[in-house]
């Protein structure tokens, strides 16, 4: 009877146990879900929002509707990409209170090639651009597919596209993907900035000196647009007339600067106005090549005494760069036989973006075209200075005047004559300016005489490209109609160049007040395997993933009825 009784006390301590082990677990479970407890235990954060998204994301007073188009048959690294998205998403969804809602859309999940096509259309219509990639096959061949890499932000009625793939021909995949993870969390934020700020701000394509014309700039625009609310306008010589501007373009002028333009130029810095300068003091007719050569002239243009007070000067030379752009050359074969080949165009430099600085890291080279170079000037402290864009290590610049001919590039250019390396193309000044007009009488050109001279600037930005091509598209023209195409692209390869990331990334830098420019530092670690060593000891890893999990099975199931014996033995 003791025996039963004591059987019967053992059973029914286990049966409590058992209770309150099921009642502590629901307990946890349900205290979990109401508990928002996120550990982010990576080495790089990748899981932590920064201080600015939250701050975005916390602030939101509508829902925002993300469509997100990785979905579907596609290879590893594009589901590695597709995962990451997911859970960028799920933290925005999170610290949004459940503001930001999203869904993943197969663009690819129609029952026919028509109905595909149309939804393909529809998507590059609305600014999201495919790419073409090869994948295997369950038989062990290859098959092409189209993948949009990107997202359809919807706030308000409005939507806005977002391409997160940074596409770097330069570079292997596996790096492509890890900048277009690491960019995520910048891509996403600033496009939901925009939508949901209270201000847009205003920027201006400056006028009145035969810059470029509207169709030239209509790519950038564009994208700007995305933004920005994007004018185009004359200063006139109006003081005062820039102020509704965060900043201001101006992009290839072709006549002189007047002194009260200039005026209202330095004023409107002083003021703490952003501008963002593509200059060219050498001018160079492209047109003319068409008929087989051109000529390089000096060409001032009255402002490189204002450029000079801020800190820079750009140098009157035309650079030749043997890391260049490939250019169709007509040639003739057999004495009449007329060929098109790629040839190499050292006057079209692929300019190398700083690694060290959020407007350029982690973008495509950019296309450079008769590019001049920059030398940052003075001693003054209140002002730093960054380099944005240079050469390569194999350069050498021309002085005008000379001839260029596309004879040029059919022969093979002596190394040893590009002697210079890195010459800087385009430089970011940022501090306290002094004023150009210090000490200088002004009536001469301002009309109204109760102006006030401002001496010192405020705290302000701008940029000095010394190549206005940089911003300019092609133009398609067929009889009276003219169709902008896209700016960087390589018509010839199909390779896209980083111009478009770099004007845009400079006009957010130049007007962001919140500090989302500086995600873009933001860096993954690449943490790949060793493929020698993956191929030498492959069978061994595939034996011990497969064995081993049972093995630890086996290993456990034999302690418990071990231990478990010996428990009830001993009672």
């Amino acid at each position: 009877m003791a025996d039963n009784s004591r059987l019967k006390g053992v059973k029914s301590r286990s049966i409590i146990r058992f209770a309150a082990t099921v009642l502590f677990v629901i307990v946890a479970a349900i205290a979990g879900s109401l508990l928002r407890i996120r550990l982010d235990l990576t080495e790089d954060r990748r899981y932590t929002l920064s201080g600015p998204t939250r701050k975005v994301l916390s602030g939101l007073k509508n829902d925002v509707f993300i469509q997100v188009y990785l979905e579907g048959e596609m290879p590893i690294p594009f589901k590695r990409l597709k995962r990451s998205v997911r859970e960028m998403l799920d933290e925005f969804r999170i610290e949004s209170g459940r503001r930001v809602d999203y869904k993943f859309i197969n663009p690819s999940s129609g029952d026919n090639p028509k109905q595909r096509q149309i939804q393909y259309e529809s998507l590059i219509s609305k600014g999201l651009n495919p790419v073409n990639i090869q994948a295997g096959t369950t038989e062990g061949g290859t098959s092409q597919k189209i993948i949009f890499p990107g997202m359809i932000v919807n706030y308000n009625g409005i939507e806005v596209p977002v391409t997160f793939l940074k596409n770097n021909q330069s570079i292997p995949a596996e790096e492509n993907l890890l900048h277009s993870t690491e960019s995520l969390e910048y891509e996403m934020i600033q496009t939901i900035s925009t939508l949901t700020a209270d201000t847009v701000y205003r920027i201006a394509f400056i006028e009145g000196q035969d810059e470029l014309k509207e169709v030239e700039v209509a790519d950038i625009t564009m994208n700007l647009a995305r933004f920005f609310t994007v004018d185009r306008g004359a200063i006139n010589g109006k003081p005062g007339i820039l102020d509704k501007y965060a900043a201001v373009i101006i992009a290839s002028p072709e006549k002189e600067f007047d002194e009260a333009d200039k005026f209202v130029l330095d004023q409107y810095i002083m003021n703490g106005g952003k501008v963002v300068w593509l200059l060219d003091e050498v001018k160079v007719n492209a047109d003319s090549l068409v008929y087989g050569e051109t000529v390089a002239l000096y060409r001032p243009l009255n402002i490189e005494d204002q450029l000079f007070r801020y800190g820079a000067r750009i140098n009157p030379v035309v650079i030749q760069d043997l890391d260049c752009v490939f250019i169709r050359l007509a040639v003739m074969r057999g004495g009449t036989r007329q060929q098109f080949v790629q040839a190499p165009w050292i006057y079209f430099p692929r300019l190398n973006p700083a690694q060290n600085h959020p407007i350029t890291r982690n973008i495509n080279k950019v296309e450079g075209q008769f590019a001049n170079s920059i030398d940052t000037v003075g001693m003054d402290r209140n002002i730093r200075k960054t380099i944005l864009l240079s050469t390569s290590a194999y350069t050498r610049a021309l002085s005008p005047p000379f001839m260029i001919s596309l004879k040029e590039a059919e022969t093979t250019p002596d190394q040893r004559e590009f002697n210079k390396s890195h010459l800087p193309v385009a430089v970011l000044l940022e501090g306290k300016f002094p004023s150009a007009f210090r000490n200088r009488i002004v009536s001469g050109f301002v009309k109204d005489q109760n102006v006030k001279v401002l001496t010192e600037s405020r705290d302000t930005r701008m940029i000095l490209i010394a190549d206005a091509d940089i911003i300019r598209n092609d133009v398609r023209r067929i009889g009276t109609s003219e169709t902008p195409l896209t700016l960087g692209e390589d018509r010839s390869t199909g390779e896209m160049y980083g111009n478009r990331d770099f004007l845009v990334n400079c006009l957010n830098y130049l007007v962001d007040y919140n500090g989302i420019m500086d995600l873009r530092y933001r860096e993954l670690k690449l943490r790949l395997l060793d493929s020698q060593k993956i191929k030498k000891e492959r069978l061994k890893w595939q034996i011990i993933n497969l064995t081993g999990p049972v093995f630890i099975v086996v290993l456990a199931v034999t302690a418990f009825r071990f231990f478990r014996r010996r428990k009830f033995a001993k009672s």
